[in-house]
């Protein structure tokens, strides 16, 4: 007897064929019907389901993996996700560095705001920098919070009050002292983007480079050319000229 018929074939009759029949129905398996009497076989193999439908993503099958890795303690943050620990601190220690560099800031400020200083252009440029970093280690502390870390605040240095130099003078000794804080604020966020690239957090990488390299760049470069308008005016009346520029008044 010869059998012919597609892969999906069913027999519908094996008439009067002696011997006992063994059939695989399942749908996604080769289906294989044996005749021992005669000896023969025959077979159809099924492709997968994957192959059949075009399928590539099968959402209810990956999400397994996620499903399971969801924490269920009150403790850990459901929203972390390829945030590694490294990572984590190096955003504390970022946001311990602008804070440090607020406190000097507002150190210089109140200097400059004294009775025998006053030199109100400079308090004022001090007091802006002071807040302005400050911003900064709020923002990284929103960002971490954003990827499920927990924010550490470290202690801080008690910077120094006075800022007067035989030499230099307290407006370009100040300033100097700015441009170094601001070069050693770069280096430490070229630091955390370097974490950042070793731990593979793309997304980290992007925050550092649109929210601070480029503004501190900046700020380099502004404080730069104040340095060097300051030592070009001396310690007498340029310095107050100087001054009144940062006020913002015409001399």
């Amino acid at each position: 007897m010869l059998l012919r018929g597609s892969p999906s074939f069913s027999l519908l009759s094996v008439g009067n064929i002696s011997g006992e029949i063994t059939a695989l129905t399942s749908p996604a398996a080769a289906t294989a019907v044996r005749f021992p009497a005669r000896n023969l076989v025959v077979s159809a193999a099924a492709e997968s389901n994957r192959s059949l439908t075009g399928v590539i993503f099968e959402p209810f099958e990956e999400v397994k993996k996620e499903l399971s890795m969801v924490p269920n303690v009150p403790q850990v943050s459901l929203a972390r996700q390829k945030y590694t620990d490294e990572s984590e601190a190096a955003i504390n220690e970022q946001i311990n560095v602008e804070y440090n560099v607020s406190y000097v800031y507002h150190a210089m400020f109140a200097y400059f705001d004294r009775d025998n200083v006053a030199l109100k252009g400079l308090a004022k440029f001090f007091k802006e920098s002071s807040e302005e970093e400050r911003e900064h280690a709020e923002k990284l502390m929103e960002y971490q919070n954003k990827r499920g870390g927990k924010v550490k605040l470290q202690s801080i240095l008690m910077p120094l009050s006075e800022f007067d130099n035989a030499e230099k003078g307290d407006a370009l000794h100040a300033m100097e002292l700015a441009l170094s804080l601001e070069k050693l604020t770069n280096e430490k966020l070229l630091n955390l983007h370097h974490v950042a690239e070793k731990n593979n957090d793309v997304q980290l990488q992007e925050f550092v480079e649109g929210e601070f390299l480029g503004e501190q760049v900046e700020a380099i470069k502004k404080i730069s050319e104040y340095v060097a308008q300051l030592r070009r005016v001396g310690k007498g009346h340029g310095v107050w000229h100087f001054d009144q520029m940062l006020l913002g008044n015409a001399v």
